[in-house]
């Protein structure tokens, strides 16, 4: 199998394993797991609310979840670790699974919001978000935001630092997603930055080996050196032009023949004339086929008239 198909293929069992222990885990306050291969199986380490739920007593549940592991996911020897999680209400998934469980008892969604990413912030997050997505009220669905301190959304921070959790609430009119970011207070972010009162520069101050600045734009740095090119020096570098090439350049432009001023008038003059002769020449013509038109249908409506006055006299 290719290396990026066996990627898809960890990522895919990584989800499906995450949606199983979050069905089956509910309940004990299920905070996200991490997954890591070694030569002796898969390591499996559970944040829980609840530790002692997802034992069991006598560690029943623990067994049954490591036999499904096996069965239905084809996992080599897996064990399980639980880990109670000492702030719930810093860990994105329970604050998630929460605010989905108020909002189905009916929690009105402002308020729930509200209230959830307030104790958010009193846990003592750096910054939170919460995105309400679906049909909060009414029929039209939409969303809703909630934005406490300083969050990243994209970037290196985002992926690392961010911890991000969902969940769903099945209302009557539809389901709503829950989707939750916090940044925890011990995160270090790459533009944080401290200021220190009453302390002395020069002792961060690195001095240099080489010269001063103060030295270096007294005078021109040492090893170069500045050279001046005489007129007498300029015309010996320029090269060589031949006389003999010149004087053929010369003689050639003498040659061409130049056209008089008069010799162009009179060209000009005799085309003026050429053009009005052709010009009343069809006029003459077209003025005398008009003039033929207008004669033949002035005698056509005289024998017209002609006509008609003899009809009219035959029918006296």
């Amino acid at each position: 199998m290719a290396d990026e198909q066996q990627f898809i293929e960890d990522g895919l069992q990584r989800t499906q394993i995450d949606e199983f222990f979050a069905d089956e885990l509910g309940r004990a306050g299920y905070g996200g797991m991490d997954v890591a291969k070694t030569p002796m199986g898969t390591q499996i380490v559970l944040k829980a609310e609840k530790p002692g739920m997802v034992i069991g007593k006598g560690g029943k549940n623990i067994r049954k979840l490591t036999t499904t592991l096996e069965e239905r996911f084809d996992l080599d020897d897996p064990q399980v670790d639980v880990q109670e999680v000492e702030e719930p209400d810093l860990n994105a998934q329970i604050v998630a699974d929460r605010l989905a469980n108020a909002l189905e008892r009916g929690w009105y969604f402002r308020k729930a919001g509200h209230t959830t990413i307030d104790r958010i912030m009193e846990a003592g997050a750096k910054g939170a978000e919460i995105v309400l997505s679906g049909k909060v009220t009414g029929a039209r669905s939409r969303v809703e935001k909630f934005n406490r301190g300083y969050i990243k959304h994209n970037g290196e921070p985002a992926e690392d630092i961010v911890d991000h959790g969902q969940g769903v609430a099945v209302m009557k009119l539809g389901t709503i997603g829950v989707n939750v970011k916090i940044i925890p207070p011990d995160a270090v972010l790459p533009d944080d930055f401290e200021i220190y009162d009453d302390v002395d520069v020069s002792d961060y101050v690195v001095e240099s080996d080489g010269e001063s600045v103060e030295e270096l734009l007294e005078g021109e740095p040492e090893g170069e050196e500045t050279t001046e090119v005489t007129e007498s020096e300029a015309a010996e570098e320029a090269p060589d032009i031949e006389e003999e090439v010149v004087e053929e350049a010369a003689e050639e432009f003498d040659e061409v023949d130049v056209p008089d001023d008069d010799g162009v008038e009179d060209e000009l003059e005799e085309l003026d004339e050429a053009v009005d002769e052709e010009l009343d020449e069809e006029t003459e013509a077209e003025a005398e086929e008009l003039l033929d038109e207008m004669d033949d249908e002035a005698d056509a409506s005289e024998d017209t008239n002609d006509e008609a006055a003899d009809e009219e006299g035959d029918d006296e």
